[in-house]
């Protein structure tokens, strides 16, 4: 049971809902979802610490940066976030943030080196 309510209590706050919405289709850094959600960085840093408190987001090295992504073990999360995205065009601040991830996603990119480096032949 109190599994459950940590999911809820989780939910319930507005940036890690927002977080948990970008992270359950990409792999971000702090820096990305600082950006997106026009959010301070320690401010990201200390929510991203609870979701992995409740072992709710996974992470990868990735040379200087961490990739945060959401994981997908907890059915009650999983059921969530699957009705969120599939009726997301009735939450406006979710839907501005994947636009705002969109429309940013050049610049995002290479302040964690994500983006393949062109060759010169």
């Amino acid at each position: 049971m109190k599994q459950l309510i940590n999911i809820y209590k989780i939910l319930a706050d507005e940036t890690r809902l927002r977080m948990i919405i970008l992270l359950a289709r990409n792999a971000l850094c702090v820096c990305e979802l600082s950006d997106i959600l026009e959010i301070s960085q320690p401010n990201i840093s200390k929510n991203l610490s609870k979701l992995r408190d409740q072992d709710l987001v996974s992470s990868e090295k990735n040379d200087k940066f961490v990739l945060y992504k959401l994981k997908t073990g907890n059915d009650v999360l999983k059921r969530e976030v699957n009705d969120i995205l599939e009726n997301l065009e009735n939450y406006p601040q979710l839907m501005a943030d994947q636009k705002r991830k969109s429309d940013n996603e050049k610049l995002l990119a290479p302040c964690c080196m994500r983006v393949k480096k062109k060759t010169i032949e």
